[in-house]
């Protein structure tokens, strides 16, 4: 008797062991904040087991004054505490689904660093710019106060200094430093040189994600527009929007991402670049790329794994819809461009494209006829799987772009 006491305490205690290490990580997951329409409706679908608890309405405390923010405890089965979050109530937002190709051209806000190199001297090998501190990935904004735009800026200062210290301005990330560099006279030509290799812009094809007709503001990619060498968010200075037309596809295999190739239609923008950040690119189209209505979208504790949908133009510039399925939603957020993880089931795309291929990117998700978020990755070794983020990861941009294009006062 003693001992099937001891294995039933035991398994007992297994048990609540498992529960609670659950319960943790459901408290990790699951963000602190969600984006409501209705409070009083909120559920999270990928946790059926987890039931929202709301304080009677005499006892609702505002996150904000004046805020429509409200606290609810979430409790596993109704009876376990797992964590207090907040819902912020917004206003439903609808906008179009696109999936229409788009080509980009991207000026630099000043010039990115992307390689170091020696100037070979009468005395050997000289290292001006890494000798003063600049490295790769940085922003050279001014040089000895005059902004600088362009390699060709750049290049005419450095001449023009003849071998006198120069005073940079550099952004490193969050951090504006001045670096003091003096260019060293190249055995070559008998020009001055820093021994550095920089970009001042950048062109490319991606997919709009959506269209708001109310203020003509698009996103698209999903996922930054990063240069190639360093790997970072080229900075945006200014931008254009053309029309492009998909002319074939390299056929993704694995280990070997595909691509769609496109050419653009005209030198004549149809919008303006905006903005250029870690969720994507986002600015003003000129007119809607998409005849299709607007949809509402969803909120990341609305999405779940299941049958879905991309908007996608793997030909010519006309978006067909093909069926996915989504295998994983991640709430936490600790990746932004990666909440979801896709995979490919359309027979017809599969055939086309072998799967996600570079270009889809920006590509809309859709699930119950609303909008759920955009691929943003391919797994290089899986080109039939993928990521996707959440739509109002990207939505939240649209606010930024209304300031930046809105006109001053008189």
């Amino acid at each position: 008797m003693r001992k099937a006491i001891q294995i039933l305490s035991l398994f007992a205690a297994l048990i609540v062991a498992a529960v609670m290490g659950f319960v943790c990580y459901l408290d990790f997951t699951i963000p602190d904040r969600f984006y409501v329409t209705d409070v009083s409706s909120f559920s999270i679908r990928q946790y059926r087991q987890i039931e929202t608890e709301l304080p009677r309405q005499e006892e609702l405390r505002a996150g904000v004054p004046g805020s429509r923010s409200r606290e609810a405890e979430l409790k596993l089965l109704g009876l376990i505490p797992i964590k207090t979050t907040w819902l912020q109530e917004v206003d439903e937002t609808c906008v179009v689904p696109c999936g229409t190709p788009f080509g980009l051209k991207m000026l630099t806000e000043g010039v990115v660093v992307v390689g170091l190199n020696p100037v070979e001297t009468r005395t050997g090998s000289a290292y001006p710019a890494d000798t003063a501190g600049i490295q790769k990935g940085d922003v050279i904004l001014q040089v000895d106060g005059e902004a600088v735009h362009s390699n060709r800026e750049l290049t005419a200062c450095v001449r023009k200094s003849a071998g006198r210290p120069m005073r940079f301005t550099v952004r490193r990330g969050e951090e504006v430093l001045t670096l003091s560099v003096t260019a060293a006279k190249s055995l070559a030509d008998g020009e001055y040189r820093c021994g550095i290799w920089v970009r001042d812009s950048s062109a490319g094809i991606g997919t709009v994600t959506f269209y708001d007709p109310a203020t003509g503001v698009f996103g698209g990619l999903g996922h930054a527009v990063c240069d190639v060498d360093t790997g970072e968010a080229m900075p945006l200075s200014s931008g254009e929007v053309v029309p492009v037309r998909i002319t074939g596809v390299r056929k993704g295999e694995a280990g070997e991402p595909g691509e769609l190739e496109g050419s653009f239609l005209s030198g004549v923008p149809s919008g303006l670049l905006c903005l250029n950040n870690e969720t994507g690119v986002y600015g003003v189209l000129y007119d809607s790329p998409s005849r299709r209505e607007a949809v509402p979208l969803l909120f990341r504790q609305e999405i779940r794994e299941g049958a879905a949908q991309i908007l996608a133009t793997v030909r010519g510039n006309a978006p067909e819809l093909y069926d996915i399925v989504i295998e994983k939603v991640d709430l936490s957020g600790n990746a932004p461009t990666k909440n979801m993880v896709i995979r490919i089931t359309d027979p017809e795309l599969l055939a086309e494209t072998g799967g996600i291929v570079q270009g889809m990117s920006g590509s809309p998700i859709l699930q119950d006829g609303k909008l759920a978020g955009a691929v943003t990755h391919v797994f290089v070794n899986d080109p039939t799987r993928g990521y996707g983020i959440f739509s109002e990861n990207m939505l939240g941009n649209c606010e930024k772009v209304e300031e930046l294009v809105e006109e001053p006062a008189a």
